[in-house]
């Protein structure tokens, strides 16, 4: 029994890079720069393989302008500790071995699909979410910084809006600017 769940544990954890690495492509850091590598502590050799080959790695990409991806850093990271997500990739079992409330199942990769289309869009709203902690903009300006097209924008900030965190916070012209609420 404790084996099942600790099986159950490594498929979770391996989910969950799956889609820490998706989220790090997507924002443009990219998933090289992250590698899960399970060692003993008597395989001391291969532990020193493995970082000379993460340094050399590093080197070829070159290092991590943290200033420069911040908002992308806090969008991922806005993501990977969204609840409904999380909760999403916990019903893995449920949704492809067992079925759903409609007596349907998923296929592995439908089901992955679901999953990056909610990273997405969960990331997407990270980006807007950080960026207006800047103060208030519209969604041309929004688009400046994020570099995501105006559509995308607007059902973003429909979504914030819908869970209170984003509201109009007043008007440049006839463009309406988002602002964060106080939490």
């Amino acid at each position: 029994m404790g084996d099942c769940h600790y099986l159950e544990g490594n498929v979770y954890a391996a989910q969950r890079m799956d889609l820490v690495r998706y989220l790090l492509d997507l924002s443009g850091i990219g998933q090289d720069r992250l590698q899960v590598r399970w060692v003993s502590a008597t395989e001391g050799q291969q532990f020193a393989d493995y970082v000379t080959q993460l340094t050399e790695l590093l080197r070829e990409i070159g290092p991590l302008e943290r200033d420069k991806m911040a908002l992308h850093l806090a969008a991922v990271s806005r993501a990977i500790n969204n609840p409904d997500l999380r909760w999403l990739m916990g019903m893995q079992r449920q949704l492809t071995e067992r079925e759903n409330v409609y007596h349907e199942k998923l296929d592995r990769a439908s089901y992955e699909d679901v999953i990056k289309s909610a990273a997405k869009e969960e990331y997407y709203r990270g980006l807007i979410y950080a960026t207006l902690k800047d103060g208030p903009q519209t969604v041309r300006q929004i688009a400046g910084v994020t570099g995501l097209p105006l559509y995308t924008i607007s059902l973003r900030l429909n979504d914030l809006e819908k869970i209170s965190l984003v509201s109009i916070m007043g008007h440049e012209g006839h463009s309406p600017k988002f602002g964060l609420l106080a939490a």
